[in-house]
């Protein structure tokens, strides 16, 4: 071999800052994901967002406006369940402990809007004033999602701001618009950022 010749490109050697910053983006991520609730379920959130076209389908065909309160509702509880189910096997298979540091922060965080929607949703069916629900939901569901999204992955909280939006929208619209925004937000947001999730987070 020629010594004044040149390696070939494949056998070069590593630049040393080239290998330094992939170690430090290696250890970066790594402490990221070690501070952060991987938990969330991508295909979880596809799963729900089928079932929340299906509920606003269903729902517009209702005759009357507590029927179509009553689809949604059914459909939150059917949601709940499709998200503590998926939640609690995507933690068993990646190993990650829900009672985890990140785990309860992100539930502490997540959990009090959840509790001020449900419990807003029990006065409006009171008092029949079932047009808000549409606002109030995406709203306070969208804030969930930022504040406990805050301990988890990054497109967590990006997920959250598109529900805020939708929300604020849902306040300010003719409660015809409701059923098509809650479409939009629980079916359509929840399909693509679970799809986005479920790809690129483990499922």
């Amino acid at each position: 071999m020629n010594p004044g010749a040149q390696p070939p490109r494949d056998q070069r050697p590593v630049a040393l800052d080239d290998r330094a910053r992939d170690n430090l983006r290696f250890i970066r991520e790594t402490m990221e994901r070690a501070g952060s609730f991987t938990a969330v379920p991508g295909w979880g959130g596809v799963a729900i967002g089928i079932t929340a076209v299906g509920a606003a389908v269903i729902a517009s065909r209702q005759a009357n406006a507590f029927d179509w309160f009553a689809t949604w509702v059914i459909e939150a509880c059917v949601a709940v369940a499709i998200a503590i189910w998926t939640t609690i096997s995507k933690s068993r298979s990646s190993g990650t402990s829900l009672l985890s540091g990140p785990g309860r922060r992100f539930v502490y965080s997540f959990a009090p809007p959840l509790f001020a929607g449900a419990l807003l949703t029990i006065l409006l069916g009171r008092t029949a004033s079932v047009g808000a629900v549409a606002g109030i939901w995406l709203l306070l569901y969208g804030t969930g999602v930022v504040t406990g999204g805050a301990f988890s992955i990054r497109v967590v909280p990006l997920m959250g701001l598109c529900f805020m939006v939708l929300g604020t929208v849902a306040l300010f619209s003719p409660a015809g618009w409701g059923n098509f925004l809650l479409a939009a937000g629980f079916g359509g947001l929840h399909i693509l950022f679970g799809a986005v999730i479920a790809r690129n987070y483990g499922g």
